[in-house]
């Protein structure tokens, strides 16, 4: 495959790659193609600013004239970029980006071409869009779709476009994106976490959700993954023996960064701080060929903004580096998969992060109902939290090579399950002041000291917390990340609802101090919470054992998994916190279960597409060369010649029953699929095809990869693990 990295590397480096000057830092350019607060403040007047900034606090609605200056100011701003044209950027059920461009210009009734955008354009558009997967809230004939403008995620410019983040809508006003729960759920969760805040600083007027990423992803040789159908279309190899080496030295992981692969990171880098995405860490991760980015934290919204956009950039910048990025959860088998971590906390208008303890016990006191209650909100809805990153490529991820195992449990170290215990053994009623002086001093003031040093032990933990945030491992690394953060946002903020009330229940009815009212609420909400903490070997037999005796689902197929989503505990948690309505919910359990169904349809027709066009005659074309050595040394020892030839009939022998087994295996997949495609149910279909349809790729695959051993190099017409993954 050497002519293919050759071809690869040809006229890479003509142009210079865009990065940071020696004299440049990152302040300086810090979200310069960014559409800024303190760039509108220049541009409108001081009322129009305002308004503005009170809908991203507040989520009031901007009038049409306050509009129409921003939709000025946009234009001008956007024109003095260089820009064209302007696009709704919105992220449909599809897990990826959306935009349509419209160019500015326009013609006036009398004749006279102008620059043109108003607040209309700016607020609604109607991009037709009615072939993004809707679950059935709407037909393809229903065009209807509306994309509404979303200011709390400023607008930037990407090339000659100017992008504004939006909500996508059905004509009915339902979700048919990722965006718009997400922002119903940080609108929840916020009036939540306030009335909690409340009870400890009357200051607290808000409450973000917060997010910082980590994304996994591989980078691969463009010209190498050309020659690998299965990448191209699949995202992952279908075929391929695991190479001699692999990650078993750990020699890649935090290695020195291949040349290549940091021009292109740095180029990543310069664009992505341009417009306005924080990035901070790179690294080697453990497999060879993977790499990991990340940046400081955001306002969960603009997080999630920021993940989408930087892996659409990822894709643009790789290729004019040569390479091509893979976010597949696992593209390569026998060596660890990608995930992407997400980082959750709340942080205050005041400053605060609320999963951070603070220097007093009664900031620490906030701590713990904040800690606590989060980890009761995962415990009730674990099954949820595992259908949020289910999906057909994740589960090839879960519970091996360092991923978290497809059972939800929380790992807070032994330190802080021995706080809780000692809350938990706390009396019921009033505490006497010798009972609230000794827990306040001896439990709760100590956990600044037993956090220093005690917590992220457990990397395959699927949910961590990692010492002022909780950490979701178990997350895709092409996941979108609003859809697992939605249903942690939902279901914090109904449990923080409860927890208000019964404090408040205790307040007005057992004539309660706060303090003891506090106390109390925490102690009975730490029932049963252990049946989640778990910090043992997630892989271990004995934990699956066990974690069925604590109630807890282990659910190691999508379509399965899904079904949570449906069920009436958390319809009724969606509708209760004004996240999703029950027919949203629904029609986003069918866009999952079809999008699996899909997803290994695909997979399973590039398999059989792949060995029969590709393995199967190049085993023919090794075996004729066989043959014919065979015909050679039979024309030069006569009778003799099988003792000469004893390896060669072996090889031909076992060629022809790998073959044999690959066609046959071809022939019956096919014929499954045909069957499994007349049924109706989206979740019968779904299931049918992981049960039936799935194991045909490991058996086809098993036969060609013992050929990829046995058929020599030169023949082979795909490029080999050891190609792929060590390529630089």
């Amino acid at each position: 495959m050497n002519y293919l990295r050759k071809k690869s590397l040809e006229n890479l480096f003509d142009k210079q790659p865009q990065t940071f000057q020696n004299d440049q830092k990152y302040s300086s350019l810090f979200a310069s193609n960014v559409f800024t607060n303190e760039v509108l403040e220049q541009y409108v007047n001081k009322d129009a600013f305002n308004q503005i900034v009170l809908s991203v606090n507040k989520g009031s609605k901007i009038s049409r004239s306050y509009a129409d200056q921003i939709a000025a100011s946009l234009k001008a701003w956007a024109l003095s970029k260089g820009a064209s044209h302007y696009t709704h950027w919105f992220q449909p059920l599809t897990g990826g980006t959306a935009e349509k461009h419209d160019a500015f210009f326009d013609i006036k009734f009398s004749g006279k071409p102008i620059e043109s955008f108003d607040g209309s354009q700016l607020v609604q558009q109607e991009p037709d869009a009615s072939s993004f997967p809707s679950g059935g809230i709407r037909n393809t004939f229903e065009a209807r779709g509306y994309t509404a403008w979303d200011p709390t995620s400023p607008a930037f410019i990407l090339g000659k476009n100017l992008c504004i983040p939006t909500i996508f809508v059905s004509y009915t006003g339902e979700a048919l994106d990722y965006k718009t729960p997400l922002l119903k759920s940080i609108q929840t969760l916020d009036a939540a976490a306030t009335e909690i805040c409340k009870y400890f600083d009357k200051n607290v007027t808000k409450v973000n959700a917060t997010l910082g990423w980590e994304q996994e992803y591989f980078l691969v040789d463009r010209a190498l993954a050309a020659s690998r159908p299965d990448l191209i279309i699949t995202g992952r190899t279908l075929f391929g023996h695991q190479p001699s080496k692999g990650q078993q030295l750990d020699d890649h992981y935090f290695g020195s960064i291949p040349p290549r692969v940091i021009s292109y990171m740095q180029e990543l880098e310069y664009t992505s701080i341009q417009l306005g995405i924080p990035l901070k860490t790179r690294h080697n991760e453990v497999a060879p060929g993977q790499f990991e980015l990340a940046p400081i934290f955001e306002e969960a919204n603009l997080s999630v903004d920021h993940n989408s956009l930087v892996m659409d950039l990822m894709n643009k910048i790789a290729s004019k580096h040569g390479f091509i990025v893979l976010f597949h959860e696992k593209p390569f088998e026998g060596i660890n998969g990608s995930g992407k971590h997400n980082n959750w906390s709340l942080s205050t208008n005041t400053g605060l992060n609320l999963l951070s303890p603070g220097k007093t016990p009664m900031s620490n006191l906030q701590f713990l109902t904040f800690f606590i209650n989060t980890i009761a909100a995962v415990l009730s809805h674990e099954s949820l939290m595992r259908a949020s990153i289910a999906s057909a490529s994740n589960d090839l991820r879960l519970g091996s090579n360092e991923a978290p195992p497809a059972i939800l449990s929380v790992f807070i170290g032994k330190q802080l399950t021995a706080v809780l215990d000692d809350l938990e053994n706390v009396s019921k009623g009033k505490l006497s002041p010798e009972e609230k002086t000794d827990l306040k001093l001896n439990v709760i003031g100590k956990i600044p000291e037993i956090l220093l040093d005690n917590t992220d032990r457990n990397r395959t933990s699927p949910f961590a917390f990692t010492g002022n945030k909780f950490e979701f491992r178990a997350v895709g690394s092409k996941s979108n990340c609003a859809k697992s953060i939605t249903v942690l946002n939902a279901a914090v903020a109904q449990q923080l609802e409860k927890f208000a009330k019964e404090v408040n229940t205790l307040i007005e009815e057992k004539d309660m101090k706060k303090d003891d009212a506090i106390f109390n609420a925490l102690r009975d909400n730490l029932k049963g919470i252990n049946n989640i903490l778990f910090e043992g070997d997630g892989y271990s037999e004995s934990w699956v054992k066990e974690a069925k005796k604590r109630g807890l689902s282990h659910i190691q197929n999508t379509p399965e998994a899904l079904k949570a989503y449906i069920s009436k505990k958390s319809i009724s948690l969606f509708e209760q916190t004004n996240v999703l309505s029950e027919r949203e919910v629904k029609a986003r359990y069918i866009v999952d279960l079809n999008e699996y169904t899909m997803r290994i349809q695909i997979e399973s027709r590039s398999l059989g597409d792949i060995a029969r066009n590709h393995i199967i005659p190049t085993g023919i074309k090794y075996q004729n060369i066989l043959i014919e050595n065979v015909k050679g040394l039979k024309e030069i020892y006569g009778k003799d010649y099988q003792k000469f030839a004893e390896v060669q009939l072996k090889i031909i022998e076992r060629i022809s029953g790998h073959i044999d087994q690959i066609n046959k295996g071809i022939i019956q997949m096919i014929e499954t699929r045909k069957s499994l495609n007349k049924i109706d149910d989206e979740f019968n279909k779904a299931y049918a095809y992981f049960e039936k349809v799935l194991p045909f790729l490991n058996d086809i695959r098993y036969h060609c990869d013992k050929l990829e051993l046995i058929i020599d190099d030169d023949l082979w017409p795909l490029a080999k693990y050891r190609e792929l993954l060590f390529c630089r």
